[in-house]
């Protein structure tokens, strides 16, 4: 697949013009979230949506984009516990959409303005629904305060769009849903009037529901929208039907009127032949009409919106193919039709750039297509055909920083306020695993650095453990600079520090040109490998293993010693360390990291928390997160927190453990599924983690990158000392797991025991997915799992690396590393891990100062 790797980039880079949408309401407005993944209305009908396709998938990929667990109770209080201000800004980064066009004639509860829109896209543009004005009109009154008559209507009606005409690139009618598609642009005055009458009689509000009177009001407006050569977009198709609102369709109204067909009226009118009109939501289930009219009218184009996300997956791929049959794909327009949450946006395209690469792909294999013809296709009809239809120019405007950064969940009165916000700190991690930070003034970080990054020394990625300066061997040195930029979407107020702001940063060489040598960059490199190649997303979670030691004063010398002595598991240890615990555990949940369990563990001051499983980039600045965290706020207690693979050599070491799955279109397909399966996991499992286990000496380059982490990697210590898996086996370091909820026999995920608290995670993680990779490309099989102590059969069973120096020996072997991971960013690793051996061989008792940097 990866000849289409050019199309793929040109779907997931494309900037899209949402050519139909509505606002977004207030978060305490009285529109059901669950709205957000259906038509349905009313509260009986919506109890069954969580029970639908579409439900169950958009939940998962919105769990993703926050980094919540998948449920619906844990997305709604991330909701209920972030502004919508920042909930926005992450879904409509994420779409990616430089341009919305808003019909704001859909009346919802507590409903944002259009401008409020435009804190959040560059180009945001009015869609002016005709059956909306004329209700507004009528409502008003007469002129003269008398009974309306519909030459006074009509002068009024027509005054009024042509006074919008320089406001509105476009006008809409919702005819399909009020008295169908058939609409007669021959209606009589005589029965135009009389329609009026009828309307008028059914009281107030007013809502326009005769034929004639539509039919009337649809002809008038397309006249002037043919004067001021504005489009008109029509609903059609079903999927209309239903809404927020009660009043919202006719359920009495004869669906079949909603055939596109039914507009042969107007398109065999020759008055309205130069005129432009767009059929909305795919006319879905009416597609193959809609695509025959497009390709026979030179006026009709097309949009499908709301088709996508709502139907299921081969739902969407079929209507949209059956759209582009007949039709020219540079008749073809983007919408997501998002609606009052801005998930609904983020649904809409998301899904909308995976079901046109799927068309367009399948359509080069067919030979229908090349792909230059493809990539052009994807530019037309995700922005360029909207652009010259509704005659847009997107000009660049800048978001409001506040706006983009994805603020702390904390509650708003116990937040700093943007004045009380003093100093920013951008995080990075280097080579070494070792975390580290710029610190900047508010003021500068968001009239200079948000945009252009601080400057960082070429040498930052060649660090040690033990000398901060630059390692031989790494082709790195002072010489060099390239540039930190913040990833605005990671940046949180500081709970502990509620004064300061922390984010990530990418290294750039200049920015928007990511440098070879960043470890997030080479994460993200390798995951869309693995995306692009076998449409795999890799999820995992982190178990962090750490270590409180107190300061004591012995001999007159300051010495560091376990926090308690208690066991595995103990309550009293637990009680003892409480305080500190919990300030941790709400720390994290301020910054929406999960946390799923926390326990004593079997060290001297050893405890473990494990964290929540989410898409691995995700997972990796959740740990960077969780160690700043831990650390800060021990050290608040007066308490040094360690993540040092083996504080104490005679003591239980610590770990890192990952557990990692796979999972495609949102479903763990690491686990079997109705497949005849020997271990309880799919063929593709099996595959990517046989990968992993051949690969796994090498990996501990990345997972175990310092001498003292192999004092922790030995026999019967838990830690997985032998090149082998097993189920359930925590001696053996790939173990399958079964954990509670999943059927039993089957298998989830598997968990990495050898790896530590001293790993960068962005470079652990991409180091296992090139091994997974090449498991998949090779289809490799897992050998016989081992059912006991692998120490047992050590003469069987091949020892994973003893130092640093054997995995290091393992790695100049695996060509895949090198050319998947990067020849330039592999030199440097492999110069800082010959740096440490070297230095720790010469100093026997350095690892012990190690606890101030890990």
């Amino acid at each position: 697949m990866e000849k289409f790797a050019q199309l793929r980039e040109a779907i997931e880079r494309v900037e899209v013009v949402d050519a139909h949408a509505h606002n977004i309401v207030a978060l305490d407005s009285g529109v059901h979230f669950l709205s957000c993944f259906s038509e349905a209305t009313g509260e009986e009908a919506l109890s069954h949506v969580p029970h639908t396709i579409n439900f169950k998938r958009s939940l998962r990929e919105i769990s993703e984009l926050y980094g919540t667990e998948s449920s619906l109770p844990a997305v709604e209080e991330f909701r209920r516990s972030s502004r919508l201000e920042v909930i926005t800004a992450t879904c409509f980064k994420a779409a990616r959409i430089s341009t919305l066009l808003i019909d704001d004639g859909f009346e919802l509860d507590k409903k944002q303005e259009i401008k409020w829109h435009e804190k959040f896209v560059p180009c945001v543009r009015r869609i002016l629904r005709i059956e909306r004005l004329a209700e507004q009109i009528l409502d008003e009154g007469s002129p003269s305060g008398t009974t309306w008559t519909l030459d006074a209507f009509t002068e009024k009606f027509v005054q009024k769009l042509k006074s919008l005409s320089g406001e509105v690139v476009g006008y809409k009618s919702i005819a399909a849903y009020r008295s169908g598609l058939d609409i007669d642009t021959k209606v009589t005055v005589e029965q135009a009037e009389k329609g009026l009458y009828d309307v008028l009689g059914a009281g107030s509000p007013v809502r326009i529901a005769n034929k004639n009177f539509i039919d009337y009001v649809f002809t008038c407006a397309l006249e002037v929208a043919l004067c001021f050569d504005l489009p008109i977009q029509i609903h059609t198709g079903l999927l209309l039907f239903g809404s927020f609102s009660p009043s919202f369709g006719d359920k009495d109204l004869d669906l079949r009127l909603s055939n596109p067909l039914h507009l042969r009226n107007i398109l065999e009118d020759k008055r309205f032949s130069k005129s432009r009109l767009v059929l909305l939501h795919a006319s879905y289930p009416f597609t193959k009409e809609a695509s025959y009219l497009a390709s026979v009218y030179p006026q009709v184009y097309l949009d499908f919106g709301l088709a996508i996300p709502k139907l299921s997956f081969h739902g969407m791929i079929s209507s949209v193919k059956e759209l582009m049959d007949l039709a020219s794909t540079r008749k073809v327009m983007f919408s997501t039709d998002g609606c009052a949450f801005p998930e609904a946006f983020y649904l809409g395209a998301k899904k909308a750039r995976e079901v046109v690469f799927s068309v367009l792909r399948d359509a080069c294999i067919a030979g229908d297509l090349s792909i230059q013809d493809a990539v052009a296709a994807v530019k037309d009809i995700f922005a360029d055909n909207a652009k010259e239809f509704y005659k847009i120019k997107v000009a660049e405007k800048p978001i409001k920083s506040e706006v983009l950064a994805f603020a702390s969940n904390l509650p708003t009165e116990i937040s700093a306020s943007g004045e009380d916000l003093v100093l920013v700190r951008i995080i990075w991690v280097d080579a070494s695993g070792q975390q580290r930070c710029r610190v900047v003034p508010r003021k500068r970080f968001h009239d200079v650095v948000k945009k252009n990054g601080v400057g960082l020394a070429c040498a930052c990625m060649a660090m040690t453990s033990a000398v901060d300066g630059p390692a031989d061997g790494t082709n790195l040195s002072g010489v060099g600079e390239v540039r930190l930029i913040p990833d605005m979407l990671t940046k949180y107020t500081i709970p502990w520090a509620k004064q300061q702001e922390m984010v990530l940063g990418d290294m750039h060489l200049t920015p928007g040109e990511a440098w070879e040598y960043c470890p997030r960059e080479a994460l993200r490199r390798v995951s869309k490998l693995l995306r692009d190649e076998f449409n795999l997303v890799m999820n995992a979670g982190f178990e962090n293993e750490f270590v409180l030691l107190r300061n004591i004063a012995r001999e007159e010398k300051e010495e560091w010693v376990p926090f308690d002595t208690k066991p595995y598991c103990s309550t009293s240890a637990f009680d003892a360390v409480f305080p500190i615990l919990q300030e941790v555990t709400s720390s994290l949940q301020s910054l929406n990291i999960t946390v799923e369990q926390l326990h004593a563990e079997a060290g001297n001051g050893q405890f473990e928390m494990a964290l929540g499983y989410t898409v691995c980039t995700k997972a990796a600045d959740n740990l960077v997160f969780t160690r700043e965290t831990i650390k800060a706020v021990a050290r608040k207690h007066g308490i040094l927190a360690t993540f040092l693979p083996k504080y104490a050599l005679d003591d239980i070491g610590s770990g890192s453990h990952v557990h990692i799955s796979l999972s495609e279109n949102g479903e763990n397909v690491f686990m079997a599924r109705g497949e005849s399966t020997e271990h309880g996991m799919s063929n593709v499992g099996e595959e990517f983690m046989a990968g992993v286990l051949t690969h796994l000496p090498s990996i501990l380059v990345f997972t175990a990158p310092i001498p003292n982490s192999y004092d922790r990697i030995q026999p019967n210590t838990w830690s997985g000392a032998y090149l082998c898996w097993g189920k359930e086996n925590r001696e053996a370091p790939l173990r399958t797991a079964c954990p509670p909820g999943v059927p039993n026999g089957v298998v989830s995920n598997f968990e990495i025991k050898v790896c530590d608290g001293c790993a960068n995670p962005y470079l652990a993680l991409a180091s296992i997915i090139v091994a997974g990779l090449d498991g998949l490309r090779r289809h490799l099989k897992l050998p016989k799992p081992v059912d006991q102590n692998p120490d047992n059969l050590k003469e069987e069973i091949q020892r994973l690396p003893k130092s640093l120096s054997e995995s290091l020996e393992a790695l100049e072997k695996d060509t895949l590393m090198r050319d998947l991971i990067g020849e330039k960013l592999l030199t440097a690793i492999k110069g800082v891990r010959k740096a440490e051996i070297k230095y720790h061989a010469e100093n026997k008792d350095a690892y012990k100062k190690l606890i101030h940097r890990y």
